[in-house]
C-alpha cells in the first residue's frame, strides 16, 4: 500500500522517472561514480569497462560464465536478513571462561570509538604525522600492559592470546638457537596449546606438554616454558621457584596472564617472568563468538629486538616537541626481509584502542574495584560450595572455580543450562564456573541453586597473601584524569582530530585494507545476538553464526572457484601462513 498523494493539475511525469529505484548498496559504497569511470576510461584510452577488461585480463584466465550466487539484496533487506539469521543465536549467560569473559563496554567508548569512522577507518600508521591520535592511544595500550605485567616493553597488540603464546615460543627459540624443545604447562588454555602444537610442528620445535611442577630441567634442553596465571582451571600458583629452575636451565619463562587479575595478583615481572602474553578482551571488548580481540605480548628489555608487532615510541618533531612514531623498525619485513622478527600488519588496533580506553576511563582504582567485586563473588560462591563438602581443582582462585562433582558433573551443567547458564564441562567429574563483571549476586545464587545450595555472607580467600599485588600501576596522568564521560569524550575527540581517516579524506596508499567498512556492515557488531556469544557456547546456541559462516564460505568458494574456503585465519598474515602450511602438508 503506497503513501496517498494529492492530485496535481500540472503535467504528469513519465512513468519511468516516477518509479526510479534509489541508489543501491554498491552505488553508495563504491567510490567512483559513473562520470568518474568515464573520465578514468578516457585517460586510459578505453571507451568502456568491457574494453578495459579485454585489454587487461588475458582470455585464458577469465571465468567465462556467470557466478552461481543468489540474487543480491538491497542494503536494508540484507540487514533484515542478517538480523533474522543472527536471531538464531541464543544469548545466554556464559560462565565458561577459557580466556573469554562477559564485559561492559562503556557507552562513551562504544559511541566514540567502536561506532566512530574516525577510528575504525584509519589506516596502518606508516605516516606518523597523520596518525598521532592513534599512536598515542596505542602507547597507552603499551603502558597499560607494561604496568600490569611488570615487564619493560610491550607491543601495540597481536591477534589473539594463542598467537601471542606461539610468538613467545618463537622468541624463546630465537634467544636459545641451540635448544630444540619448548615446555608448556598442561593447564594452559586448551586453544593455546592447540596453536602451540601447530606452530611447533611448522618450526621443527619439540613441544613438551606436562605439569610445571614436573618440569624436566636440564641445561640447554628447553629454550623456554609457558604457564598460565591463573591457569585454565582457575588455580593460582606461585611460579617464583619455577622461574629459577627455568633460568638455571638456560630458558626463558613465558607467563600467559589475565590483565584484570593482575590488578590484585602479584605481577609476573616480580616473580621472574621474561615474557608475558594474554588477551585484553575483558577490557570492554564484546565476546563476538571469539573475536576479534587485542592480544598483548610484553618482555624484558634484553629481549625487545626479538619482539613481534608494532612498537610505538616517543620521539620529537622538527620543532623539538614530543611526537609519536613506530619504533625499532629494523625488526620489520620491509627492512630485514626474510630475517625479520615482525610483521607490522599483525595487530588489532581498533580493539587495542578500546581496551586502552577502558583502562583510561576506569583508571587503576576503577579496575581494581571491578576485579575485587568479581573476586568477592567468587569467594562467596567458593564458601557455599566448600561448606557443602565440594572440593576444587588446584589451589587459590580469582574468578574461576573448577568444582569436583564426581558423577554429578553432567547433571549440574544440564540443570544450569535449563536456567539459562552455560558452564564448562571440564571432564566427566569436573565443572568450571567463571564469573565476570556482568554477573550479579542473584545469578550466582541461581547457579548454586542448581546444586541445592544457598549463599551466606561469608567468603573464602583465594589469593595467598604472598601473591597479593603490592606494587602500584597505571600511575601515568592519562589513566587518572578522564573518569567523567565529558572529559573522556573530549579526550577521544582530541585524539581523533590528530588522525587522518576516511571520514576526512581519501588516503593515497594502496592496500587490501584500504576500503570503507559501510555503516550497515559495522552496526551488527553491536547487536547482543552477535557480540554476546561465547566461542565455546554449545553448538545448538550458535546456529546463526554457523549458518552465516557456512554461507560465506560457500559464496567465497564460488567466487574464487576453489573447492573449499577456511575462515579460520584471524588476519591476512595468518591466512598466508595457513596457506603455506597447507601446501607443505599436500607435498608430504
Amino acid at each position: 500500500m503506497g503513501i496517498p498523494v494529492a492530485p496535481s493539475s500540472g503535467p504528469t511525469a513519465p512513468e519511468s522517472s516516477r518509479v526510479t529505484i534509489p541508489p543501491g548498496f554498491p552505488e553508495r559504497h563504491i567510490g567512483p561514480s559513473g562520470q568518474h569511470c568515464v573520465d578514468m576510461l578516457r585517460d586510459l584510452g578505453c571507451d568502456s569497462l568491457e574494453t578495459l577488461i579485454e585489454e587487461a585480463v588475458p582470455q585464458p584466465i577469465r571465468l567465462g560464465k556467470e557466478l552461481d550466487l543468489e540474487v543480491a539484496l538491497g542494503e536494508s533487506e540484507a540487514l533484515e536478513e542478517l538480523k533474522e539469521v543472527m536471531s538464531r543465536n541464543e544469548v545466554r549467560r556464559s560462565l565458561i571462561g577459557q580466556g573469554y569473559h562477559g564485559t561492559k563496554t562503556p557507552s562513551v567508548i562504544q559511541r566514540n570509538v567502536l561506532e566512530n569512522p574516525g577510528w575504525y577507518t584509519a589506516y596502518t600508521p606508516y605516516q606518523a604525522e597523520i596518525a598521532q591520535g592513534r599512536l598515542e592511544a596505542l602507547l597507552n595500550f603499551q603502558s597499560m600492559v607494561v604496568d600490569l605485567t611488570g615487564m619493560d616493553v610491550a607491543n601495540a597488540s597481536l591477534l589473539d592470546e594463542g598467537t601471542a603464546a606461539a610468538e613467545a615460543m618463537a622468541m624463546a627459540m630465537a634467544v636459545s638457537p641451540r635448544s630444540k624443545s619448548f615446555f608448556a604447562d598442561c593447564n594452559c588454555h586448551p586453544q593455546t596449546l592447540d596453536i602451540l602444537r601447530t606452530r611447533s610442528e611448522a618450526l621443527g620445535v619439540e613441544l613438551v606438554i606436562g605439569k610445571w611442577q614436573e618440569f624436566p630441567a636440564g641445561e640447554g634442553v628447553f629454550a623456554g616454558a609457558l604457564v598460565q596465571y591463573p591457569d585454565t582451571l582457575g588455580s593460582i600458583s606461585d611460579y617464583e621457584g619455577f622461574a629459577e629452575r627455568v633460568h638455571a636451565a638456560g630458558g626463558v619463562l613465558v607467563v600467559a596472564a589475565d590483565p584484570l587479575a593482575l590488578t590484585i595478583l602479584k605481577e609476573p615481572g616480580a616473580f621472574g617472568a621474561d615474557l608475558c602474553v594474554g588477551s585484553t578482551q575483558r577490557f570492554g571488548v564484546p565476546l563476538g563468538f571469539g573475536g576479534p580481540h587485542a592480544a598483548y605480548i610484553a618482555c624484558k628489555d634484553r629481549l625487545k629486538r626479538k619482539l613481534p608487532g608494532r612498537l610505538v615510541g616517543v620521539s620529537v618533531d622538527h620543532a623539538g616537541k614530543p611526537a609519536y612514531r613506530l619504533a625499532l623498525q629494523t625488526r620489520e619485513q620491509h627492512i630485514r626481509r626474510d630475517k625479520a622478527t615482525s610483521n607490522i600488519c599483525t595487530a588489532q588496533v581498533l580493539l587495542a584502542v578500546m581496551a586502552s580506553m577502558y583502562a583510561v576511563y576506569h583508571g587503576p582504582e576503577g579496575l581494581r574495584k571491578i576485579a575485587s567485586r568479581i573476586y568477592s563473588l567468587t569467594g562467596r560462591m567458593a564458601r557455599a560450595l566448600k561448606q557443602a563438602g565440594f572440593n576444587f581443582s588446584g589451589s587459590g582462585f580469582f574468578d574461576t572455580l573448577t568444582v569436583e562433582l564426581g558423577g554429578q558433573a553432567g547433571d549440574f551443567v544440564e540443570a544450569a543450562a535449563s536456567k539459562g547458564y552455560n558452564l564448562r564441562l571440564v571432564s566427566a567429574g569436573q565443572v568450571g564456573i567463571t564469573l565476570d563483571e556482568t554477573v550479579t549476586l542473584g545469578e550466582v545464587e541461581d547457579v548454586l541453586g542448581c546444586l541445592g545450595l544457598a549463599m551466606d555472607s561469608g567468603e573464602e580467600q583465594g589469593v595467598p597473601e604472598h601473591l597479593v599485588r603490592s606494587s602500584s600501576f597505571l600511575e601515568n596522568e592519562v589513566f587518572n584524569i578522564y573518569h567523567s564521560e565529558t572529559e573522556m569524550m573530549r579526550y577521544l575527540r582530541r585524539l581523533e582530530g590528530k588522525d587522518l581517516a576516511l571520514n576526512e579524506s581519501m588516503i593515497a596508499l594502496g592496500s587490501c585494507t584500504m576500503k570503507l567498512n559501510a555503516a550497515s556492515e559495522m552496526m551488527p557488531v553491536t547487536w547482543p545476538e552477535v557480540g554476546s556469544i561465547h566461542p565455546f557456547a554449545p553448538e545448538e546456541q550458535t546456529g546463526g553464526y554457523r549458518l552465516m559462516l557456512k554461507t560465506l564460505e560457500k559464496w567465497l568458494a564460488e567466487i574464487t572457484q576453489f573447492a573449499a574456503v577456511s575462515l579460520q585465519p584471524n588476519a591476512g598474515s595468518q591466512g598466508e601462513y595457513a596457506g603455506l602450511l597447507a601446501i607443505r602438508r599436500y607435498h608430504r
